[in-house]
C-alpha cells in the first residue's frame, strides 16, 4: 500500500487531505523562545496576530527525524511504501529529516523521500497526482516520473505588497525598503532551481500582478495548465488575481489557498502569487 506524506509548507485545499489521503507533518515555528507546531498550535489568524504583536519574525525548524518516524509508523504497516514529498532541500531541512528517518525504519517500511525543489502548491499538486496515479494502478516508477515532470516545469511567482516583514526578517535593508515604498515598487520573487530569488521590481500593484501573468504566459502559452493562486492574508487580492488568470491562461483547474505561515511571515500580508505547471497529454497524466 502507498502512503503519501508532505509538510505544512505545502499550500493545499484542506479537503484534499481526506479526499486523497495525504498526511501532513508540521514544520516548527519558533518565536520569543517558544516553539509551535504549524497548523496545530497556531492557525494563520493567530499566527499573524502573534507576529504583529511581537514585531518578530519566527525562525522555522524542520520536524526532527523522530517526528517522521512516529508519523510513518502510525500510518503504515511493515511492507508498505511511504512517498514523502517535501519543500525544497535548498530552503529547508524537511527533506533531509525524511532521509534520516528512512535510515531508521528502512528495514520495516519502504520510505521514498522526494525533493520537490519547490514548495507551496507545487507539492500539493504533486501529492494529489501521486495519489490519483496510485489509484489507477500506476507503479512507483511511473509516479516518480510524473513528479519529476512537474518539478522540472512548475513556475512559482509572488509579488509582495509591503517590505515591512522582509525588513524584520533581515532579507532587505531598511533604507532599501524606504526607497521602494516611496516609489511604490512591488518586488516579484520566484522559485528557481529550488531557491527563492527576486526577479523583478515593478511600479504599482496592478502592474505587478499583470507581470505575474505575463511570466506565466511566456512559460506556457496556450498549453492547458493546473494553477493555484496563493495569498498571505489577502483573500480579495487572491480572488481578483484568480479572475485575471482564468481570463488570460488556459486553466484546467484552479484553486485559491493561504500561504503557509512560515513563508507568509517573511513575505508579509498582501503577498499574492501564482503556482502553475503544464499538463502532460500522455500515459503519465492522471484522469
Amino acid at each position: 500500500m502507498l502512503h503519501i506524506v508532505t509538510d505544512s509548507a505545502t499550500d493545499m485545499p484542506l479537503a484534499w487531505r481526506e479526499q486523497f489521503d495525504i498526511h501532513v507533518i508540521p514544520v516548527n515555528l519558533c518565536i520569543q523562545g517558544k516553539t509551535y507546531k504549524d497548523e496545530i498550535d497556531l492557525d494563520c489568524e493567530r499566527f499573524l496576530e502573534l507576529v504583529a504583536r511581537t514585531r518578530q519574525i519566527p525562525t522555522t525548524a524542520q520536524p526532527a527525524p523522530h517526528d517522521y518516524i512516529e508519523l510513518y509508523r502510525s500510518i503504515a504497516k511493515p511492507g508498505d511504501t511511504i512517498l514523502s514529498i517535501h519543500l525544497s532541500s535548498k530552503l529547508s531541512g524537511t527533506y533531509a529529516s525524511a532521509e534520516m528517518a528512512k535510515q531508521e525504519v528502512g528495514e520495516q517500511l519502504e520510505i521514498v523521500p522526494f525533493d520537490s525543489l519547490s514548495g507551496s502548491a507545487a507539492t500539493a499538486f504533486m501529492a494529489r497526482e501521486a495519489r490519483q496515479l496510485a489509484n489507477k494502478g500506476a507503479g512507483l516508477d511511473i509516479i516518480l516520473e510524473r513528479l519529476a515532470y512537474i518539478r522540472d516545469r512548475v513556475r512559482i511567482a509572488f509579488t509582495l505588497d509591503t517590505l515591512e516583514y522582509a525588513v524584520m526578517s533581515g532579507r532587505i535593508r531598511r533604507l532599501q525598503a524606504a526607497v521602494v515604498s516611496v516609489l511604490q515598487i512591488k518586488p516579484i520573487v520566484e522559485v528557481r532551481n529550488g531557491l527563492i530569488e527576486m526577479t523583478d521590481k515593478v511600479r504599482t500593484r496592478k502592474r505587478a500582478t499583470a507581470r505575474l501573468i505575463e511570466k506565466m504566459q511566456a512559460s506556457f502559452g496556450d498549453q492547458p495548465i493546473n494553477v493555484a493562486i496563493i495569498h498571505a492574508w489577502a483573500s480579495e487580492a487572491g480572488e481578483a488575481l484568480c479572475h485575471q488568470v482564468q481570463r488570460s491562461l488556459n486553466c484546467q483547474e484552479v484553486f485559491i489557498d493561504q500561504l503557509s505561515n512560515g513563508v507568509a511571515s517573511h513575505l508579509g500580508p498582501g503577498t499574492v502569487g501564482i503556482v502553475a505547471y503544464p499538463i502532460l497529454q500522455n500515459r503519465l497524466r492522471p484522469t
